[in-house]
């Protein structure tokens, strides 16, 4: 028997690369066995590489006097491995593959390999999630380590209807993907759909949920999020049981959960944690909020260039002697005002975290005050820009307040072209909008257009919680349309 097949090892060695991670190492055992052992130092536990595969073969193989031709190394391996997860890989592309995913790889003369998962896994510790602020309830957040966000939801899911069903998706990054549901209480048709739409990903790249996002929501041209995207296990859990379905994604600690409509963007986890009289009350604070950020603006614009007839003769009076001197019209001015608060905000977010706040507080206050003092905008528009940044704020969702700035910077040009007329026609472009929304057969616009009056309960209001004990009624009979 030739004891050492180099051709094998040297090819799958080939197919990673001239790399200083690579590791190549060769071993001989008592009775003339040649083994190579692969791995990439990047990818593994070298202690755990030595303490395990290494030194256990070497042991054995010196404690061993089996003749040579009466020899299976295949199972002499197996048996003095002490390792749980020892799989046989046969083919060059499975041994490649199996050391990418940070397995240690030991090639045998039969050209067969066993390979056994050393990765190294270095992952930050669970904290509380930094997107989205925790009044009340759970401090824990999802991290980039797939595991261990199964492992947070399963804490709180202690049933046997849980499942998680994974895939690996990305031709290149092969990024492990996990589909979570209930069996038995989400329905057939959106499990089957989730699973089809990702299966149906084709790309070389997975780098973070959004790219999946992407891929599988039902409509690309709109601002609005189709999927819940969250860190927080305890939000994703309760999806769960109301029949939802999840996807976790390997490297990322966000999450998304479908399918997702309007109203379900004005809910926070907290709302459950809390009274039903105050979930209710900060329900319709948000819902105003909402109003306010893409409604003042437009106002403003519409009634100082096209009708100031609309206004009382003092506060008018007022405004005519505020935007005195000022050099541009209502919608230049307001155009102006809000994008630089956009620019502030967003240098805020990446600059560093102590610097950041000193830009975005202290240069708002700064330009806002200098550029009334010039005469270039006027007190009122100052006001109307602040309480509009502080209502987009108000969003839990950090995406529905990105969508709630585009659909604002429309209504302003509406307004300054057309005034109130313009105003109206693009609020009723917007409902007509959210109403041909679906998000995965469900939709957008549920339970109003169309009418579910049984899931009313959670929706305008929060109800006390012995009136929650049912589960949504529009998830449970979803038909996809595409």
């Amino acid at each position: 028997m030739n004891m050492q097949n180099p051709d094998f090892a040297d090819e799958v060695t080939q197919r990673l690369g001239v790399s200083p991670d690579v590791v190549c190492r060769h071993l001989r055992t008592r009775e003339g066995l040649a083994l190579s052992c692969l791995y990439l130092t990047s990818l593994v536990d070298q202690r755990l590489v030595d303490e395990v595969v290494i030194r256990p073969i070497l042991l054995a193989s010196q404690q061993t006097e089996t003749k040579s031709n009466e020899f299976d190394s295949f199972s002499w391996l197996q048996a003095n491995i002490f390792h749980g997860q020892v799989k046989e890989k046969t083919g060059v592309d499975d041994c490649v593959d199996a050391v990418l995913n940070g397995h240690c790889l030991i090639i045998i003369p039969e050209r067969n390999a066993l390979a056994m998962d050393m990765c190294k896994r270095e992952q930050r510790s669970v904290e509380e999630p930094s997107t989205e602020a925790t009044i009340r309830g759970p401090r824990e957040g999802f991290v980039e380590d797939l595991i261990r966000n199964l492992s947070l939801i399963r804490k709180r899911v202690k049933s046997n209807k849980l499942v998680f069903e994974p895939m690996v998706i990305g031709s290149e990054t092969k990024t492990m993907v996990c589909l979570a549901y209930m069996r038995g209480i989400a329905s057939d048709h959106l499990v089957d759909e989730f699973r089809k739409r990702l299966h149906a990903i084709q790309t070389d790249s997975i780098l973070e949920s959004a790219y999946i996002e992407e891929w599988i929501q039902d409509k690309t041209i709109t601002p609005f999020p189709q999927l819940l995207t969250t860190e927080r296990p305890d939000a994703i859990a309760a999806k769960l049981l109301e029949g939802q379905a999840a996807v976790l994604t390997d490297g990322t600690p966000i999450a998304l959960a479908g399918p997702l409509t309007f109203f379900q963007l004005f809910t926070a986890p907290e709302d459950y944690y809390q009274r039903a009289d105050i979930a209710t009350l900060l329900r319709w604070l948000r819902m105003a909020a909402f109003l306010l950020a893409i409604f003042v603006p437009a106002l403003y614009i519409s009634v100082i260039s096209y009708h100031q007839e609309l206004l009382p003769t003092p506060l008018l009076a007022s405004l005519a002697a505020q935007r005195e001197g000022v050099p541009f019209p209502a919608f230049i001015e307001a155009t102006l005002m809000m994008a630089t608060f956009e620019l502030l905000r967003e240098a805020g977010l990446r600059m560093p975290r102590i610097a950041g706040q000193a830009i975005s507080i202290v240069g708002a206050l700064v330009l806002g005050q200098a550029a009334v003092e010039a005469g270039i905008v006027s007190a009122a528009m100052v006001i109307v820009v602040s309480i509009t940044a502080i209502a987009n704020f108000v969003s839990p969702m950090y995406s529905f307040g990105i969508a709630q700035r585009i659909v604002q910077f429309t209504f302003m040009m509406l307004a300054g072209v057309l005034g109130l007329f313009g105003l109206m026609c693009g609020v009723f472009f917007l409902l007509i909008h959210l109403a041909s929304l679906r998000s995965f057969g469900v939709r957008y616009f549920a339970p109003l257009a169309p009418l579910y009056l049984p899931d009313w309960k959670d929706t305008f209001v929060r109800a006390p919680r012995p009136r929650l004990k049912r589960r949504p009624e529009l998830f449970k009979a979803v038909k996809v349309k595409r």
